[in-house]
């Protein structure tokens, strides 16, 4: 690295997990110049999956969703300032404005900013009551009501909606799912595996309405029932899961491009030498897949958090992986890997009815995602043959003796 950079100062902008590997990064790789946080939030970097499960089921405390002990922070002379929120950037003279006017100087600029839940603007949607998930206050706003008996209405068939349904469901709660597409989890998973999905949770007792969509909310003095056109249903609070929205308001007014994110080449940098970007916010390119994404995941926010440290202190590293996720509802481990669309071919590995299968989608017989439900094997092997771009005969694929990795 340069003399200017050891010795410079690099500001990140958001404290979640995308942020907090940068600056733990930038210390393994050796920088010792200035390393300064800027979080919104009150908590030092902690990890959001939790929120939706074990957090909200009080199986693990704030203490246990933390990146990183606070005196690990200290000992590696990582500066973490909560509650801080930023303004505007001047890349001119290359300042971070933060809203209480002061000014933070930087050497290098690395945008974490995540996203932000996509809210409901219908009549009574700031009905006291409305919930949204997305951070450890958000939680502590309404777990301490599921209790059994409690009319709950989730907002969203998505993961997190899903994942709510499960923990609120063993509470006791009376659980109702409003989805206004044709299938819970339609825009990440084949028919076959959403209806698997709605079958596990409403045996479970959870009531699913599908192709509904949400008009209003009613009540008083705080929210006691959703409208959905003529009908309507009774609820004690509500959560509202209906996707996030990337933050990329601070790079657009200073002029950085933006496409569905904040874009930046597989180096994690921005069109500007001193700014880069990592995790929610940002749209890059995968050179393993042939195409630019904006994804929302844990992986890609650690794996991208380094590659923008090694581009601020000069040693770029061009970073592409397969992405993948997962879901915990009830019993059930969901691992995907890759990325599946529309139109691609499905083959089912297993017996849906044992719950351990898995959905393979194949493109021109070339795997390109893997959702593996309580099948660990299939979801790590297959991470190597999508990389590989590998086809695959769909009749060995149904063959659940015949191991991913011998194919």
């Amino acid at each position: 690295m340069t003399d200017s950079i050891a010795a410079g100062s690099i500001v990140i902008v958001g404290a979640g997990q995308a942020g907090a590997q940068t600056a733990i990064s930038l210390r393994q790789a050796g920088f010792e110049g200035s390393v300064t946080l800027l979080g919104a939030e009150p908590q030092i970097p902690y990890e959001r999956p939790p929120l939706s499960k074990k957090f909200l089921a009080g199986e693990v405390g704030t203490d246990q969703l933390f990146m990183r002990a606070p005196d690990f922070y200290t000992s590696k002379n990582i500066a973490i300032r909560t509650n801080t929120s930023v303004s505007g950037l001047d890349r001119a003279t290359r300042r971070v404005h933060l809203i209480d006017k002061e000014e933070v100087p930087y050497t290098k600029l690395v945008l974490a900013t995540g996203g932000r839940v996509r809210k409901m603007t219908c009549p009574g949607a700031d009905l006291p009551g409305v919930h949204y998930l997305r951070t450890i206050n958000d939680v502590e706003a309404f777990r301490s009501q599921f209790a059994a008996g409690l009319k709950l209405v989730i907002v969203g068939g998505g993961y997190i909606g899903l994942e709510v349904a499960a923990v609120a469901i063993k509470r006791g709660c009376s659980v109702t799912v409003l989805e206004m597409m044709p299938l819970v989890l339609n825009r990440v998973v084949a028919p076959e595996m959403s209806e698997f999905y709605s079958a596990v949770h409403r045996a479970e007792g959870v009531d699913i309405h599908t192709s509904t969509t949400v008009t209003a909310f009613e009540g008083a003095e705080r929210v006691e029932r959703v409208v959905c056109g003529t009908e309507k249903f009774e609820a004690d609070i509500v959560i509202i899961g209906i996707g996030i929205l990337p933050n990329v308001e601070l790079a657009a007014d200073a002029g950085l491009e933006i496409d569905n994110g904040i874009v930046v080449d597989d180096c994690a940098r921005t069109k500007d030498p001193d700014i880069f970007a990592a995790g929610d916010c940002t749209n890059h390119p995968n050179a393993l897949l042939g195409e630019r994404l904006r994804l929302e995941s844990v992986p890609n926010a650690l794996a991208q958090g380094k590659a923008a440290a090694l581009a601020a202190l000069g040693k770029p590293e061009p970073y592409a992986e397969v992405p993948w996720f997962w879901s915990d509802q009830y019993d059930l481990k969901l691992q995907m890997t890759g990325l599946s669309k529309p139109g691609d071919q499905i083959v089912i590995r297993g017996n849906m009815d044992e719950r351990r299968f898995s959905a393979c989608y194949l493109r021109e017989d070339v795997l390109v995602a893997c959702q593996a439900v309580n099948a660990a094997k299939d979801f790590i092997q297959s991470k190597k043959l999508i990389a590989a771009r590998a086809k695959l005969d769909p009749k060995r694929l149904e063959d659940t003796a015949i191991a991913l990795k011998d194919m």
